[in-house]
């Protein structure tokens, strides 16, 4: 732990997030006391023998590649695959493995049948991000193998809602996206009135179920709200 300069990794994801935006906004949350604790405990477990997910320039893969003067949407959903090396920093993708795991295929599934019937299933979703779509696990890591859900939500709720206060602050008109009862109960709250709000399942009912995973029509029923009230899509 000596050897490891918890400053300096501070220091460097702020300096990551100034081209999209992103640094100055949460500034005040990067170089802080409690992001340090954050790190602390990462490395903690670290020395104990346990893994996290992703690896920590990933960590705010979702901010670095979603310009903050272009954010639409933002999609919540709760945290990343456990297994090593398939999380990329961005909610659903799978852009380090381009192997479409879990729930990502299900998503696909659903734009084939609502949007497009030929398409192009890239498992890295930074395209969408790319466009202002926040992708958006409200626990940005998790330990690497663990069978019990949201074990680090505790860790990443101080920076949720302070991130919830930055963007509250600075931009109404959002699409906000709740996937899963979890992010709906525990999350809505947080966000302003003067935003649109959806409440889906999360897609990983569908695998559990083994069905269909049912959205309601989200991705037409989001672009229309954005041409109609931004003149703007989104290219899924």
């Amino acid at each position: 732990m000596s050897t490891i300069d918890l400053k300096e990794i501070q220091q460097k994801l702020y300096e990551n997030l100034k081209p999209s935006g992103w640094a100055d906004k949460l500034k005040g949350y990067l170089l802080s006391d409690d992001f340090h604790r954050v790190l602390l405990t990462l490395y903690g477990e670290m020395n104990e023998g346990n893994r996290f997910t992703p690896v920590l320039k990933q960590l705010f893969r979702a901010f670095e590649e979603c310009p903050f003067d272009e954010l639409k949407v933002i999609m919540i959903g709760q945290e990343p695959h456990s297994k090593a090396g398939v999380a990329d920093g961005i909610a659903l993708s799978c852009a380090n493995t381009g192997v479409i795991q879990g729930s990502l295929k299900y998503v696909f599934e659903e734009l084939e049948r609502t949007v497009d019937q030929n398409y192009v299933q890239n498992p890295d979703l930074k395209r969408w991000s790319n466009q202002g779509v926040l992708m958006l696990n409200t626990s940005l890591t998790t330990r690497v193998g663990i069978e019990k859900s949201l074990m680090h939500e505790e860790l990443w709720k101080p920076f949720m809602i302070y991130l919830f206060d930055v963007i509250n602050n600075s931009n109404t008109g959002l699409v906000y996206v709740f996937m899963g009862n979890h992010a709906k109960e525990k999350w809505r709250g947080y966000v302003g009135t003067a935003n649109y709000k959806w409440f889906v399942t999360h897609p990983a009912s569908a695998a559990y179920n083994k069905s269909e995973w049912n959205s309601g029509d989200l991705f037409n029923s989001i672009n229309k709200v954005l041409k109609e009230y931004h003149n703007t899509e989104i290219t899924w």
